[in-house]
């Protein structure tokens, strides 16, 4: 094909507008939500958007392109989390991944597509970013008009949370749209951009003080560093992202007279007085820094880290349930070994160092560009070395997209050599995630009837075990099964089932009664050992009993009130 013949009309193409607003800026928006799982719609609108994006991105790139360190990685973790019990979720979600890491290869292969889709592409970023600073301004000044459905209720007053309803998620997103809006004032178009951009950076950076998020303030001196170290941007761009520790400085202080004269709090300034760490965060990592001593070559298994941590003698362990360690490296080393661990990792490396280092080399007309789909990519990764972010598609998606882009021109090959990626072969897997989320929707709905019953609707067991069929969510419903049925076998094994994703008090003192009544006691009494080190108030009452003096005069006690005769390996808990 001719280079010179544009293969897409991008720069008049209000359907890739709509779909990238609907991958990039929707599910970073929605505040709806229907119990057992938060963030789903979220999600799901995430997939089903980023589906869409497929289709209309398919005739784009070149029809060979190099397999690279990237697609090796997540491949890799697609076989773990395929192998991996309840992993259909995680290999979904993937999957979709590395389609749309394909997808930005192919867009940021092509001359006459790339800069387009990136307009477009950082167009959603800074829609669903300056929409998140609205949302942040009515949590903290005016946080009785959040509703729950339209904009969530703040659970930290004085501290605003975004509709993802994480401090850190929101820090992250106002970084992405920082970067967004930085592209867009660069780019052939960006005049009327460059003129906004200090106040649009103003905005962003004022929401992240309302926040006060640690990773954010971080992510605000990456881009002042940014700003100090890029002579390829604009003069007014590069003093607006210095400037961004200033704007800081003075949105610290406008919050800070303000809370002092309405006497209203200010969630910084007793945020940053726990100090730049967090000590449960630390305890975290040094558990799994064992627990990685004691699995050395396999790891703990794909999503196992939960029930391993919570099933492993730690006296000290923070009195909080995590199912993640906070840290990228760490989480793919202690779940996968120091072999396929340390694989995944060097290969992740790889191909940001070729990001970073395209984008170092591109000619000065492209240097912008790669750049700014670079520094997405640094932004949620230093945000990985502190959380979680890319186990939520609506972070991993952009992600993979903008590694993509910045790979695209180094993946390709003359034409007929490389992975051969037909157009109909991304149309049809954008239908299918399309498909897929739809499905992923009304399999979740079997499960929301559990914990929200409709009128008239069936017995509980019977709506447990329709939810229990769930393909992605059955674990939801056997912990309802788990901590609602009679202890006893059934839901014994409902407990060992949905142990692999959700632990908390009620699930382990369900857990511990349920192995004591089919007369595994000793095991029972392991499972209270576990739940002592957690220091529970919900468990208080229970495990009191045993203080009481009629309690202990009884032969034999209580089974809570003894020990265990050993310990048990986590994968004996199973």
């Amino acid at each position: 094909m001719d280079r010179q013949t544009p293969r897409h009309p991008f720069h008049a193409s209000p359907a890739l507008l709509a779909a990238l607003l609907a991958a990039c800026a929707l599910p970073l928006l929605i505040a709806y939500n229907l119990t057992p799982m938060a963030t789903l719609f979220n999600q799901l609108a995430s997939l089903a958007g980023w589906g869409l994006c497929l289709y209309l991105l398919a005739p784009t790139g070149q029809e060979g392109l190099r397999p690279n360190a990237a697609l090796l990685a997540l491949g890799l973790l697609l076989l773990a989390a395929l192998a991996a019990p309840n992993g259909a979720s995680s290999a979904a979600a993937l999957a979709a991944a590395l389609l749309v890491l394909l997808a930005g290869m192919r867009a940021g292969g092509d001359d006459q597509a790339r800069e387009p889709v990136m307009d477009l592409f950082c167009l959603a970023l800074l829609v669903a970013g300056l929409l998140s600073v609205a949302v942040a301004l009515v949590q903290v000044f005016a946080p009785g008009w959040a509703d729950g459905s339209v904009i969530a209720r703040s659970g930290v007053v004085g501290r605003a949370v975004g509709n993802m309803r994480q401090p850190n998620h929101l820090a992250s997103l106002l970084m992405w749209a920082c970067v967004a809006a930085v592209w867009l004032a660069n780019s052939c178009r960006g005049r009327a951009w460059a003129a906004a951009l200090p106040a649009l950076l103003f905005a962003l950076v004022f929401a992240v003080v309302l926040s006060a998020s640690r990773t954010g303030m971080i992510g605000v001196g990456l881009l002042a560093l940014w700003g100090l170290l890029d002579r390829k941007l604009t003069r007014l761009s590069r003093w607006a992202l210095v400037g961004t520790p200033l704007m800081l400085g003075l949105s610290w202080l406008l919050m800070s007279a303000w809370a002092a004269s309405s006497g209203q709090a200010f969630g910084a300034e007793s945020r940053l007085a726990e100090g730049a760490g967090s000590p449960s965060r630390l305890a975290i990592l040094a558990n799994a820094g064992r627990l990685l001593q004691q699995y050395p070559l396999t790891g703990v298994g794909w999503g196992e880290f939960n029930l391993a941590w919570t099933m492993t003698p730690f006296p000290g362990r923070p009195t909080a349930f995590f199912d993640h360690t906070h840290n990228l490296p760490m989480q793919l080393l202690v779940e996968l070994g120091w072999p396929l661990g340390l694989l995944v990792i060097a290969l992740l490396l790889w191909s940001v160092w070729r990001a970073f280092r395209s984008s170092l080399r591109a000619p000065d007309g492209e240097a912008p560009l790669l750049r700014c789909a670079f520094m997405i990519v640094l932004m949620i990764g230093l945000h990985s070395l502190l959380e979680y972010p890319l186990w939520y598609v609506y972070f991993l998606l952009p992600a993979a997209f903008a590694l993509g882009l910045c790979l695209g021109a180094a993946a390709l090959t003359k034409a007929g050599q490389g992975l051969a990626l037909p157009d109909g072969a991304l149309r049809a897997a954008g239908v299918l995630m399309i498909a897929g989320s739809a499905f992923a929707l009304w399999d979740y709905l079997r499960v929301v009837e559990i914990y929200m019953p409709p009128a008239q609707a069936a017995p509980l067991e019977q709506r447990i075990a329709r939810g229990q069929r769930s393909l992605f969510f059955g674990a939801q419903a056997d912990y309802a099964a788990a901590t609602s049925l009679p202890a006893g076998p059934v839901a014994l094994e409902a407990t060992r089932r949905t142990a692999h994703q959700l632990i908390d008090t009620r699930l382990m003192m369900a857990w511990a009664k349920s192995l004591h009544a089919s007369g595994d006691t000793d095991r029972a009494r392991y499972v209270v050992q576990r739940l002592r080190e957690f220091r529970n108030k919900q468990a208080e009452d229970w495990l009191a009993e045993c203080e009481e003096p009629e309690v202990r005069a009884l032969k034999p006690p209580p089974f809570q009130c003894e020990g265990p005769s050993r310990d048990y390996d986590f994968r004996e808990m199973r």
